[in-house]
């Protein structure tokens, strides 16, 4: 019992040296910056190219036969997914050694990472070949899952009102994901949209969504936050309250 208090104690004291809390908020936040401005960045430099009918991913090559790379656009959105991918995972590492106990700390940031690992590898394999196409799609894939799953399961940890729009969002996001998939897109009226707009409901409540967690831990004042056995929830502790 005395050692696992002193290890306890320890483990404390370090995170009060090196807040990994704030810093995994911190790096969130910035690659949820550096995604959406990158890829705004990246559509105003692609001649021609339409938020409706193209996909993000076209961004940095469109689908074979006849596959399309224009610059600086392309270099744009690679340069951009890997920065936020390797500040995803950034953030990935320090929220699991933050102070936040219990299997969803766990389980988030697992999913942080797969959003990361995801992100680079989008921007590794353009799909402008049919063999980096099917590659590429799987780590699309693997993102908007990941990601919606992600903002579900920080309901978990934060407080209200936020923990609410983590679920609408993680929600949305994989509604609109699984009507991507089906080609629901073509039959309702999400085709007023078309694949490209229903495309940017899937990625970019994810990215708002990491803003805004990543702002939310920066916010907490203690990052301690413990697990009370009465009803299962996380609640987080005043430090000066202690």
């Amino acid at each position: 019992m005395l050692q696992s208090s002193a290890i306890l104690n320890l483990a404390r004291l370090h995170t009060r040296i090196v807040n990994y809390h704030s810093v995994a908020g911190a790096l969130l936040f910035i690659a949820g910056v550096v995604a959406i401005m990158g890829i705004i960045t990246s559509e105003a430099t692609y001649p021609g190219y339409s938020t409706r009918t193209n996909y993000i991913s076209d961004l940095g090559s469109t689908r074979p036969p006849n596959s399309i790379v224009k610059q600086p656009a392309a270099t744009i959105f690679a340069v951009t997914l890997i920065a936020s991918g390797i500040l995803t995972l950034g953030s990935a590492y320090c929220f699991y050694h933050s102070l936040v106990q219990g299997r969803d700390r766990t389980v988030l940031s697992i999913l942080l990472a797969l959003v990361g690992v995801s992100a680079i590898g989008v921007a590794a394999f353009n799909g402008g070949t049919e063999g980096s196409l099917i590659i590429h799609t799987m780590f699309a894939f693997l993102n908007f899952t990941a990601g919606g799953l992600a903002a579900i399961i920080s309901y978990r940890i934060v407080r209200s009102p936020f923990r609410y729009f983590a679920i609408f969002i993680g929600t949305t996001a994989l509604a609109s994901f699984a009507l991507l998939i089906i080609g629901g897109v073509t039959h309702s009226v999400l085709s007023l949209i078309g694949p490209g707009g229903v495309e940017r409901w899937v990625s970019y409540p994810v990215v708002l969504w990491s803003i805004g967690f990543g702002g939310y831990l920066m916010g907490q004042s203690s990052p301690p936050i413990h697990k009370q056995q009465s009803d299962g929830q996380y609640h987080h502790r005043d430090r000066n309250k202690a």
